[in-house]
């Protein structure tokens, strides 16, 4: 059985993206795969840095998550945040990123882009590295699947 791992930021209600682009392929894997499902509120930090609203949308997105069909019975549905082995992975990565490639990738320049007054926030970077990670780079996991769109990596 093959384990799926991927999240979504909580940076307020989810949309129609969400759904067609993760929850909808996260309810049927659920049931063919070994998943965690994570609520990403580190990296909503990155763009929606407002702690009075970080509690209330990760809420949110548990919310719908369940609304969506995804069963706790089945899949393990977790926040980012109460696993402390993330920030080890982000001090990990942070040690091989070279600022300058991540800066070239799509996904830094159309959130930098989007947000200009973030652009130059590392953390907005590092984001970058772990969804390169989460897209084809090697970190020597076997049977692993990571969605691309909306969704973001943690391993």
């Amino acid at each position: 059985m093959d384990i799926v791992l991927s999240g979504i930021r909580s940076t307020g209600n989810l949309h129609l993206g969400n759904y067609y682009g993760a929850l909808r392929n996260f309810t049927r894997m659920q049931y063919e795969n070994r998943c965690f499902f994570f609520i990403a509120d580190y990296h909503s930090m990155t763009t929606h840095p407002d702690p009075k609203i970080l509690h209330g949308n990760v809420k949110n997105v548990l919310t719908e998550y369940l609304a969506a069909g995804i069963d706790p019975e089945i899949s393990t549905i977790y926040v980012q945040s109460d696993v402390p082995e993330v920030c080890e992975l982000y001090l990990l990565l942070n040690m091989h990123a070279y600022m300058g490639e991540l800066a070239k990738t799509v996904s830094f320049k159309e959130k930098a882009r989007k947000q200009p007054e973030k652009s130059k926030n590392r953390n907005l970077l590092v984001t970058t590295l772990q969804q390169k990670c989460g897209n084809g780079y090697d970190l020597n996991l076997n049977h692993l699947h990571v969605l691309k769109g909306d969704v973001m990596f943690v391993a």
